[in-house]
Order: structure tokens, then sequence, then C-alpha cells
């Protein structure tokens, strides 16, 4: 008679961890069942599957003093089963969880006396065995001797360009070296007993490396009295999936609501069928990564040389303040977890979460979502999976919808079996849902015509996971769509058709104008503004039906929306509006969006013909007019002296080449000549110009300084609206 599993109260549950004993090899098992213990089975009792491709393991049952259960798992699973066994077990007497060792492949061939582990050609294996007796069987007759060696040889053969690459044997004989073709060999014959025993034990491991696709886990109890023990795991499962079904009702009955149906899509991949399991599906996705916890790991130790002791040299030693006074290494001991498993032990005063005897039952540590580490109680009435679908009355769902930690999970109402390798679906979800139709326009999507569709409303007290939707319109199937991840009451616009009875026309059209010229700071401020009109025509041919459109318009990043004022709906990209169509009838929607920019100008240059055009229509004050025409008259002043300033500069620049002319038709001349006296009266003129043209400049200059000054002075403090 099995015994329950004594409460917190009166024995606290231990959680005892993975690899207190470990046996390497398979004549462990053997040992173990020859020493009298008895298989107990644990079957598979409840699962919880995860949208990160994993799944939690639940195996139940009663195990005796020296029971021992065997588990199997395929060799990929073996290294998740490392990473995340738990055994719950009331009495702590776990003995032993033991399996089959996975040395590497390369290093069990490496460790024969024949290496098979890189693969070697019969030539490269042969020269790996120099030293060795051997006989190669040639048309010539047997070759026998000790191996030397071995070697490619280039060969001409015929009229080839190419020469063949042969590979020979050399064999030391009796007579002396003897070089043999392997590719003419008939037979090559290991003399050595031990050799060829090697090479037998290689190639059986090579065999068995091939075949061995699962391995064996045993797990020993030891104990005083028969009760109930839990052994729980994580493995690799396909991801569980959803697909719903909405049924439309007539849009002239208002009483009957809308039906959503939602099925999960499972798949029992394992090697073991799922008989009356109790199933948890969770959408939450945990951390799961795999580690290769089963292969043997060896780690490259240094070799070091031989101590000897060196001849005594000179040194020069450092000064001792060139180094800073440094802090000794601390080591600080520390219990590994192990111990804090071991009874008796005292506790850590920080234990892993996971490892928490005060957790409550069916806790997820760390609120990972779903509720392992329990035992499930059961209905009487245990169901295989057998489900059928009427549009005209649902099936009934067997899940329940909650929260579990942060995620939230799907408890089937009843126990399911699921041969291997077989797959099931499941009803989770059958509900009336508020849901509306709709069509859909998005001039994005290219065509003419908008999408029929609904609005959904996720009113069925259960979140919803991403899934296709088959959409049914009373007894007629209308589409499909498919739907995001829906938490309570959220809501979601779903296309499923085309609606050919409704066509569409679109124009864009973005102007830009300037609306108010101030100035500011003695800066000009042109404050521009854009605006983008998307105009839309819909025509509603259906005769019977009326149409509620919703417009999905691009929002421009950064820009306004003027007109209509509030739409019906907003995302991150997109604003919804809606447009009501009776039966027959057109309708029209203009969405306005604006966008103002500031462009900053300098008073000095601004086209006072375009500032008294913006004057005209109020977008510019008549005391920004009058600074800019006070500006332009400052300006103008400066302009009027750096002109005469100019001209100064061309005259001294005349009277500078004319002079040069003189000089050189002076040098030419009689110097009593009238001809020459003229020239020299004319020199002295233009001297006495020259002079007079310095003074005018740099009088000229000075007033440009101040001209400037006071321009600058006048834009300084210069505000106009």
């Amino acid at each position: 008679m099995s015994k329950s599993i004594p409460s917190r109260s009166s024995s606290p549950f231990a959680i005892i961890a993975l690899l207190s004993a470990l046996s390497c090899a398979p004549s462990a098992f053997a040992q173990a069942v020859a020493g009298g213990s008895h298989a107990a089975q644990l079957p598979v009792t409840s699962i919880t599957l995860y949208r990160s491709g994993v799944g939690y393991f639940e195996r139940t049952g009663e195990v005796k003093t020296g029971d021992s259960v065997q588990l199997r798992f395929a060799n990929d699973e073996i290294n998740d089963m490392l990473k995340s066994m738990v055994i719950l077990d009331p009495e702590q007497a776990l003995e032993s969880v033991s399996y089959e060792s996975k040395e590497p492949l390369s290093r069990q061939l490496a460790s024969f006396g024949i290496d098979l582990s890189d693969n070697p050609t019969l030539p490269s294996l042969l020269g790996r065995l120099r030293g060795t007796k051997v006989k190669v069987t040639t048309q010539d007759g047997p070759v026998e001797g000790v191996i030397l060696g071995s070697e490619m040889r280039q060969q001409a053969q015929g009229n080839a360009q190419e020469p063949l690459t042969i590979p020979f044997l050399t064999i030391v004989t009796r007579t002396g070296f003897r070089a043999v073709n392997l590719d003419e060999a008939a037979s090559v014959e290991l003399e050595s007993a031990s050799l060829n025993a090697e090479l037998a034990k290689a190639l059986a491991a090579l065999a068995a490396h091939t075949t061995d696709r699962f391995k064996t886990v045993e797990i020993t109890f030891g104990g005083k009295s028969a009760r109930e023990v839990i052994v729980s795991y994580v493995n690799e499962m396909p991801i569980w999936k959803t697909s719903y079904r909405i049924v439309l009702r007539d849009e002239k009955d208002t009483k009957a609501k809308p039906l959503i149906q939602g099925w999960a899509i499972i798949e029992n991949t394992t090697d073991d069928d799922w008989t009356s399991v109790e199933l948890a599906l969770v959408a939450s996705q945990p951390v799961s990564f795999q580690m290769d916890l089963a292969q043997s790991l060896h780690i490259t130790r240094p070799e070091l040389p031989v101590p000897m002791v060196a001849g005594a040299a000179p040194r020069i030693y450092q000064d001792g303040d060139a180094f800073a006074a440094g802090k000794s290494l601390r080591l600080e001991a520390r219990r590994s977890v192990v111990d804090t498993m071991v009874p008796g032990s005292p506790a850590p005063t920080s234990a892993p979460a996971a490892f928490d005897a005060d957790l409550p039952r069916g806790a997820l540590a760390g609120g990972g979502g779903g509720a392992p580490l329990r035992k499930r109680g059961r209905s009487a009435g245990e169901e295989s999976v057998g489900f059928a679908m009427s549009l005209g009355d649902m099936t009934e769902s067997k899940a329940q919808g909650g929260a579990v930690g942060e995620a939230f999970q799907y408890t089937l109402s009843s126990p399911i079996s699921i041969a291997r390798q077989q797959s099931a679906m499941l009803p989770i979800l059958t509900a009336p849902v508020d849901c509306r139709r709709v069509s859909i326009f998005n001039a994005a999507d290219g065509i003419e015509n908008p999408m029929r569709g609904v609005e959904l409303k996720n009113t069925t007290g259960l979140q919803l996971i991403p899934g296709p939707i088959a959409v049914y319109d009373g007894m007629a199937y209308a589409g499909d769509a498919e739907v995001g991840y829906m938490t309570l009451n959220d809501t979601r616009l779903l296309a499923y058709a085309v609606d050919l009875f409704v066509s569409a026309a679109v124009q864009n059209e973005r102007t830009s104008h300037v609306k108010s010229v101030k100035i500011v700071d003695g800066a000009i401020e042109q404050t521009f503004q854009q605006l983008s009109t998307i105009s839309y025509a819909f025509n509603n041919k259906d005769e019977k039906k009326a149409r509620t459109i919703v417009v999905e318009c691009p929002k421009l990043d950064g820009w306004d929306l003027v007109e209509p004022k509030k739409p019906s709906g907003e995302t991150s990209g997109l604003y919804r509006f809606e447009v009501e169509l009776a039966p027959s009838a057109k309708g029209t929607l203009s969405v306005l969006q604006a966008r103002t920019d500031l462009q900053r100008l300098d008073v000095v240059g601004y086209d006072i013909g375009t500032l008294l055009s913006y004057a005209s229509d109020g977008r510019a004050s008549a005391a920004v007019v009058e600074a800019v025409k006070r500006a332009a008259a400052l300006q103008g002043e400066i302009n009027a002296t750096n002109e005469r300033v100019a001209r100064l500069e061309q005259e001294r620049a005349a009277i500078a080449s004319d002079q040069e002319r003189i000089r050189q038709n002076m040098n030419s001349i009689d110097h009593d000549s009238e001809v020459y006296r003229r020239y020299l009266a004319k020199f002295g003129e233009q001297e006495t110009r020259l002079e007079a043209i310095l003074v005018e400049v740099a009088r000229e200059r000075a007033t440009v300084a101040m001209q400037h000054a006071a321009l600058a002075e006048f834009i300084r403090t210069l505000n106009a609206s």
C-alpha cells in the first residue's frame, strides 16, 4: 500500500541534487540488478510546456528500500537532464544517480594501441606501426618483415602529363629493404595478436558510437519504508502553438455575440506515451540554454622543465621605493551548494532559491511560470485526447487560464493522453467575445479596395497567444487572419478578406508658406509652415449592407494633426479614422497634418519687396518693416562710403601707373629738353594728388568704421514683432 508524501508540518521536503554518485560503466547497472534491487515505475504524471522550446516533466510513483528507477534519454537530452533534474524524497534516502559515461570518441580511439581518431588512410595507419611485424601478400608472393615506414611516390603513367601518386610501404626483410606498392597488395596482416585485438576494440568503439542513441539513467533509493517520490526535469520540446476560430453572428441579431474558440497544438516527440497526464501551457519564455555536461572534459596540463639549480650570477637590485606596498590576496573559504544538501549539515546563510525548503509547493523558483515540483490532484474521469468542432455548437474548452508568477498559464481541467510521436489539438478557449465588423483601408497595401475585417476586443478573461484565426461568417468560411499577443481587454484589428464591394481613391498634396516674420535679438525669425493633406474617397457598392471604414493614415514624424481634431485610434506610426457609409453611398475623408519650422536670417539684405508683401497680409508688422528699412539705410551709407574709398584707390592706382610711364620716358630723353621739364612738372602734380588721396582714404575708412559700429549697435538691441 502506497504512502502519501508527508505534509510540510510533519516532515519537510528535501530536494536531493543529481550526481550524488556516478557510475561510468554499463556494468554498474548489472551489478545493481544482481544485488536484488527492484525496478520501480515512475510514469509521467504532469507536463508543463513553454514557448521557449522546453518542457517541464514530473514523474511520480512509489518506491521501496533498494528500489531503482531506470529512465531512458536520447543522447541529445542527457545534458538537459543533468542540468535540471530534481528529486523529491520524503525520507531523503537517495543513494545514487548513475549513467553511462560519454568519453569523447576521439579520446577513446586515441587510447587504443592503433589510433583511428583522425580517420587515417591505410598508408598513414601502417606508417604509425613502425617496428611491427607484418605480412603483405602481393602478386609476386608474400613479403614478411618489420615495417620501416610508408611514403607516397610520384610515378609516370604512360603518356599522361601528370604523374600518379602511389603509396609504398617499406619493410625490412631478412634479405634487406623491400618497398611494396600498396595499390597492388592483396592483403596486409599484422602478426601481433595484441595489436589485432586493439584494432578490434577501436572498431567496436566506432560501431557503438554510431548505434548508441540512448542513455540510461538509474536512480537508486534507500530508506526504511515505501513512499511516493517525485522526479522532475526539463527537456527540449517543440514550441506549443495556438490557432483560433471566430464565428460571426448575423448583423441583425444584436443579442448574440460572436464566438471565439482557441486550440493548442501539442506534439509528443518523446519516447514515452503520455497517459492520463496533467498538462499546463505557459505563455512565458524562460531563459533556456544547452551545456554539454555529459561529455568528459580533460584540460591540457602545462609541461614544465625539470627543476635545475642555476649558476649564481651578479644582480642589480632596484630601489625599494620603486614599488608601492600591495595588499596580499586573501582566499576566502566557501561551502559548495552540494554541502548544503547533505542531511545534518548546517544551513547556508544564503541558499539558492531552487533549494529553499520553505518554497510553497507548486511554486517555480524564480517565478518563471508553470507549476513544477508538486503532486497534482486528478479527477475521477480521466479522458484521452479526442475532440471535434461544430460551428453551431462549439466544443467546450478543457483549459483554465490564470497567472502563475509573472506568466500566464493554461491548465487543462482533465488529464490527457497522447501516444509517443503523436500530436493533438486541445481546446483551451471557448467564449463569447466583443467583435464588430469593419473594413480596413491602408494605402500602403497597394490595392484599391479595403480589407474586410473585425475589431476584436479580448473580453474572454484569458490572454491570447499569437496564432492564426479562421473567420467564419455564420456557417460560411470567410478567410484567415493572424493575431499577435493580446492581454485582457486589448483591442486589435484583424483583416481576413478583400472587401470587393468598396472602392477607394487617395490623393496626396503638400504645400509650404511663410506664417510670420519677426526680429529677435538682431536676426529675422521667419516661421514656415508645411501642410500635408491626404484625401480619401470611398464608394460603397453594396446595396444591402452599410460599411464602417477604418482608415489607417501614416503619422508623419514631427508633424501635428490638424484635421480631424482627434483620431478614433492611434499607433506609433498610424492614425486611425472611421468613415460610415450607408448602402450604395459615397464618403470622403481629409487628413491634414502640419509642421512648423523656424529659419533665422540676417536683417541686412532681407528683400524689402518680399517683406512688404508679408506686411500687406499681416504676416509682418510695421515695426518689422521699419526696422528692416532702417538697417538697410545704415547699410546703404556704409556701401556709399566704401564706394568712395574704392574710387580713391582706383585713382591712386592710375596715378602710380602713369608715373611709371613718365619715369621710363624721362630716362630716354635729354634732361635739358622742354619735354623733360613738362614730365617733371606733371610728376610733381601727381605726387601732390597722391598725398591728398591718402588723407581722403584714411578719412573715409574712419567713417566706414563708425558706420559699421552704428549698424552693429542698432542690430544688437533690435527686436520687433
